[in-house]
C-alpha cells in the first residue's frame, strides 16, 4: 500500500513537471512565432507608437502637463543625405557593414564603464532601433537579452534602408518630440528633407540626452560633438543603402 502511494505521488510529480515543461515550450515558440511576425509586418507598417512615448507621456502628466507626442513620419528618400550621414558618423560608423552588433564598440564600451562611474553605450543603430520600438527603456540583462533576439531579427528580416528610416522616425529628440522630422521643424523651423550638414550634425549631438540638451540652443559642450561628428562625416566613404 505504502509502495503504491510512493508511485502515485511520483507520478503526480511527474505528470506536474510534464505540464510545466509543455507550458514554458508553448511560451517559448508562442514569443519566437509573435516576435518574428511582429519584426516582418513593421518591415512594411510604420510604428505608431513606441513604449518610450507612452511612458514620457505619463510622465508629463504626472508633472501636470499636457500629453504630448510630436512625431512626424518621413520616407527614407524625403531624409537629408547629412542627416542619414550624421547619424552613422555619431552612433554606429560601421553600420552598413556590420549585422546588428559592432563587438569592437561593445569591448570599448565596457571597458571604459570599468573605470568610469558614468556608463557608455556601444549599441550599434539597429540595436537602439530594436530597443526603441519593440522593448522598454532599461540597462537589467533580461532587457539586454531580448534586445539580442530582436536586433538579430532585425538584421535579418529588415533592410538597411528600413532600419535607419525608422531609427531616425523613432528617436527621441525633446520633451515629447519624436523623430528627424518633427524635431527639424519644431528646432529650425523646416523640414528634414532640407537639413544642411551643421544642422544634422545638432541634432545627432544631442541624443545621448536630447531632453537636456537642444540643437537650437547648443551648449559648448554640444558644439564640441557637432565639431567631432562633422569630423567624421567627412571621413565617411560614400553610402550606399
Amino acid at each position: 500500500m505504502a509502495k503504491t502511494k510512493k508511485s502515485s505521488a511520483k507520478t503526480k510529480r511527474g505528470g506536474i513537471w510534464s505540464r510545466v515543461l509543455r507550458i514554458l515550450k508553448f511560451s517559448v515558440l508562442l514569443f519566437v512565432g509573435l516576435s518574428i511576425f511582429g519584426v516582418i509586418l513593421l518591415r512594411f507598417v510604420n510604428p505608431p507608437f513606441t513604449w518610450l512615448m507612452v511612458m514620457r507621456g505619463f510622465e508629463r502628466k504626472s508633472d501636470g502637463k499636457d500629453w504630448k507626442i510630436d512625431k512626424k513620419w518621413i520616407s527614407f528618400d524625403d531624409i537629408a543625405d547629412p542627416m542619414k550621414r550624421a547619424a552613422v558618423a555619431a552612433e554606429d560608423q560601421t553600420f552598413l557593414e556590420n549585422h546588428g552588433f559592432d563587438f569592437k564598440a561593445m569591448e570599448k564600451a565596457i571597458d571604459k564603464n570599468q573605470h568610469s562611474h558614468k556608463l557608455v553605450g556601444g549599441s550599434t543603430i539597429t540595436q537602439q532601433t530594436a530597443k526603441n520600438v519593440f522593448l522598454w527603456p532599461g540597462r537589467n540583462i533580461i532587457r539586454k537579452a531580448f534586445e539580442a533576439w530582436f536586433t538579430l531579427l532585425i538584421d535579418i528580416l529588415w533592410s538597411k534602408e528600413r532600419i535607419m528610416e525608422v531609427y531616425l522616425n523613432e528617436i527621441e529628440m525633446g520633451d515629447g518630440i519624436y523623430g528627424v522630422e518633427a524635431a527639424s521643424q519644431a528646432y529650425f523651423h523646416k523640414s528634414a528633407a532640407n537639413l544642411n550638414s551643421s544642422q544634422a550634425a545638432l541634432i545627432a549631438a544631442c541624443w545621448p540626452n536630447p531632453r537636456k540638451w537642444s540643437p537650437a540652443n547648443p551648449t559648448d559642450y554640444i558644439q564640441h560633438r557637432k565639431y567631432l561628428i562633422m569630423k567624421n562625416m567627412r571621413r565617411l566613404g560614400p553610402m550606399d543603402f
